[in-house]
């Protein structure tokens, strides 16, 4: 059996949506994506070594895997750049669309059943990046494992959240924390 990880950026207000550019994510007419931008730097240097220092596959919902798609297979001599590419990629969907970024299938029809199949499989950690709606189900279905969250010394108010209006109840083990210089916090919870 593996484990299945959330890893999201977010705001102080809990705010997932858009964090590198205004242009990533503007659904539901949200116009303040680009928030993380000041604060990236030593970002990306913990999260490589923290959450993606070990083998793992990815789930993404359709969206976030075609903005994925558009930028990742392009960027060569980079280490975030070659754990992704290399890693075989779930993606959520209820149309069968065109997966030119592979290793990739598509995850349709009952989806928490069919994550929780891909669960109970042999192989590495199934780690999720970005994908709100995604993630907003899993942890409805109560199918994450651990929540790797690197929060953001920002607010935005509007925008989708790691956490729905009503989340399901559930205890979370803090199991490391740091700080970059520039005060993103870096807090892993295991569940209790």
């Amino acid at each position: 059996m593996r484990h299945l990880a959330l890893l999201t950026f977010v705001t102080l207000d809990g705010v997932m949506q858009g964090p590198t550019s205004p242009e990533e994510d503007p659904s539901g007419g949200f116009d303040r994506g680009g928030w993380a931008g000041p604060y990236w730097e030593g970002v990306m240097d913990q999260v490589v070594s923290v959450a993606m220092n070990a083998p793992y596959d990815m789930l993404f919902g359709r969206k976030t895997y075609q903005a994925f798609a558009g930028h990742w297979p392009h960027v060569s001599n980079d280490p975030v750049a070659d754990r992704m590419n290399a890693a075989r990629k779930y993606v959520v969907s209820r149309s069968e669309p065109d997966l030119p970024w592979g290793p990739a299938e598509t995850v349709s029809g009952n989806v928490p059943a069919r994550i929780a199949e891909l669960k109970a499989a042999d192989g590495p950690l199934l780690q999720v990046h970005g994908s709100g709606v995604l993630c907003q189900t899993l942890l409805a279905e109560g199918l994450v494992d651990e929540l790797r969250l690197w929060t953001f010394p920002v607010t935005v108010g509007a925008g989708r959240k790691l956490f729905s209006d009503s989340p399901a109840r559930q205890s979370w083990q803090l199991t490391a924390s740091a700080v970059t210089p520039n005060g993103v916090h870096m807090t892993i919870h295991k569940r209790a």
